[in-house]
């Protein structure tokens, strides 16, 4: 008998001693200690018997769904803005497009001074490596490549327009564009010299 209640006290420490003890405070500051979870609306820690040490659950529930919140709150700031740059190119696409279309109303409208293929159209979901690198001022770059093209033909040195072209000097702050002509006489030309 003495045998079974010390085996007994065993299991029973073991288990206490396994598991954290619940403080539970409520509105009146009444302090109530127990094995299982606090009820709804009162103060909730834990004591863990083996260090001493206390977790306010609580305030660990708060930090835990005000960094939920915070990641959340970030998902959606960077949805909203790759939707905004989503927007924002298909409108730039739609300009490009359109600048296209006077490129190539422009060299159907003067066959002996535009090559059939001297302004081709840049595609917005095929374009070239180079222009790639410039998406956001497609529109800008359709529009340049024509008037270098008039620019080259103002010259009086430009009979023909073979091809008008991004160049690869381009930068970000200053494009720059190439146009070759019938005659073999290529012009380089920036958007700056073209804009003036």
């Amino acid at each position: 008998m003495r045998f079974t209640l010390i085996i007994l006290g065993c299991f029973i420490s073991s288990y206490v001693f396994a598991n954290n003890i619940y403080k539970c405070v409520d509105a009146s500051g009444k302090k109530d200690y127990q094995y299982s979870p606090c009820g709804a609306g009162i103060a909730n820690s834990t004591l863990n018997i083996k260090t001493g040490g206390a977790t306010d659950l609580e305030k660990e529930k708060q930090q835990q769904e005000s960094k939920q919140q915070e990641e959340q709150a970030k998902l959606d700031e960077q949805k909203l803005t790759k939707q905004q740059q989503m927007e924002n190119q298909a409108a730039i696409d739609k300009l490009a497009i359109a600048e296209s279309e006077s490129n190539q109303a422009l060299i159907k409208a003067n066959p002996k001074k535009y090559s059939p293929f001297a302004i081709p159209p840049y595609v917005p979901n095929k374009l070239p490596v180079l222009v790639k690198n410039f998406q956001e001022r497609l529109a800008d770059i359709e529009h340049l490549r024509r008037a270098a093209a008039e620019n080259a033909l103002a010259s009086g040195e430009c009979e023909r327009v073979e091809a008008s072209e991004l160049d690869g000097k381009s930068t970000k702050i200053l494009l720059s564009f190439l146009v070759n002509c019938s005659s073999g006489k290529a012009f380089y030309l920036t958007e700056k010299e073209l804009k003036n």
